[in-house]
């Protein structure tokens, strides 16, 4: 299909707030430029201005159209596509400018990182998520090369072969339970997702007649690949390079975490009996339509969309009332810096999901014995 000019414009600054991410880069090659309270400058912006900028612009209850052809697209897309090499760039230099620094002291240097972790988590992963979802295999190995500047390349499987097929149940590691704080949920998702992903895998190869250890299995790219960057980052920085970068590596697995505790904190679908439940509904993650924070994630907050439709680009994503999904009374960046403090996340959010189960289950009155598997199939 071949489009005029001015529509190419026209789709362009529609598709230039979710540019703003690459605003975030320049921030801070500053902080590292300056040192002193400006390596503080990152987390401020990506958490501060944002949320700021969602109570001055609101939320967005439009929906785009879903007709829209793939060359349509081509704004939106041209983003996640060239996010790789630009975070890639930043870190190289980073590696090869802090431990050189002499006006950088120790705690300005990890200030830094913990900036380049928000930036590599908050952005990086969101757009892996986003490319490891598409067809062409350009943009899966995109996806790859971010999760692997993270060391978190796992995660790939873990999303598309368990969390997508298992949310809201006890088999899926990343549904938050309820009542669960989240510092009791980062460990245990840290070591069962890890598990869940790689025996996906082995059962996909088994279905397949093949063992293990056979080269198809991703584990060994994901292996190889972060085996890469941390000789990478050893040969760059040295060994201070090399802790920083495991540093900022945790800081973005980190932020993915609070990302994954908030998406569907409490949620559960309902158990069938034999191992089946429901299939998955808008009903199933929690949504937010806050404008400046999806500009920032993507439409990440369209959560209950994308649960619901995995395949539908970001700018398609469909927003819900809650007639069909449950709402956040906030955008991720309030409700993942709440999340920290477990006592306020679940005095924000038990209330609304003990809402959320009289609403769309009002048959199960004994939550816990349910959730424990006594009444599995309640009617």
């Amino acid at each position: 299909m071949t489009t005029t000019p001015i529509a190419d414009v026209t789709r362009l600054n529609q598709a230039l707030p979710f540019w703003l991410s690459l605003a975030l880069v320049p921030v801070a090659i500053f902080g590292a430029l300056v040192g002193g309270w400006t390596v503080l400058l990152i987390p401020v912006t990506s958490w501060g201005l944002f949320t700021v900028l969602d109570i001055v612009v609101g939320q967005n209850h439009d929906n785009p159209d879903l007709e829209t052809p793939e060359d349509g697209l081509f704004w939106y897309r041209a983003i996640t596509l060239l996010w790789f090499p630009v975070q890639f760039g930043l870190l190289l230099w980073l590696l090869w400018y802090v431990p050189r620094a002499s006006h950088l002291g120790i705690w300005e240097s990890i200030g830094i990182f913990f900036g380049m972790g928000v930036i590599s988590g908050t952005i990086g992963i969101t757009y892996a998520h986003e490319l490891m979802h598409q067809k062409p295999r350009y943009e899966r190995w995109l996806g790859d090369l971010l999760l692997a500047s993270v060391l978190y390349s796992h995660f790939r499987s873990e999303h598309l072969r368990v969390h997508h097929l298992y949310v809201g149940t006890p088999r899926d590691p990343v549904t938050a339970r309820y009542n669960e704080g989240f510092h009791r949920f980062f460990p245990r998702v840290l070591r069962q997702s890890a598990r869940s992903s790689w025996k996906a895998e082995k059962a996909m190869l088994a279905r397949r007649n093949l063992p293990a250890t056979d080269r198809s299995n991703p584990f060994w790219r994901y292996g190889a690949l972060q085996l890469a960057m941390l000789l990478l980052a050893l040969i760059i920085g040295g060994w201070v390079g090399l802790l920083l970068f495991m540093y900022q590596a945790f800081v973005a697995i980190w932020q993915l975490e609070l990302v994954n505790y908030v998406e569907h904190y409490g949620l559960t679908r309902r158990h069938l009996g034999d191992g089946k439940y429901e299939h998955v509904l808008p009903r199933h993650s929690w949504n937010a339509d806050y404008k400046a924070s999806n500009w920032l994630l993507i439409n990440l907050q369209r959560h209950s969309d994308h649960h619901y439709k995995p395949d539908r680009r970001f700018p398609l994503l469909q927003t819900y009332t809650d007639d069909d999904a449950p709402q956040l009374p906030h955008g991720y960046p309030i409700m993942t810096t709440a999340a920290m403090v477990p006592p306020l996340f679940k005095r924000i959010m038990n209330p609304r999901v003990r809402l959320w189960r009289r609403k769309y289950y009002p048959d199960i009155t004994d939550w816990h014995a349910y959730n424990k598997g006594v009444n599995p199939s309640p009617r």
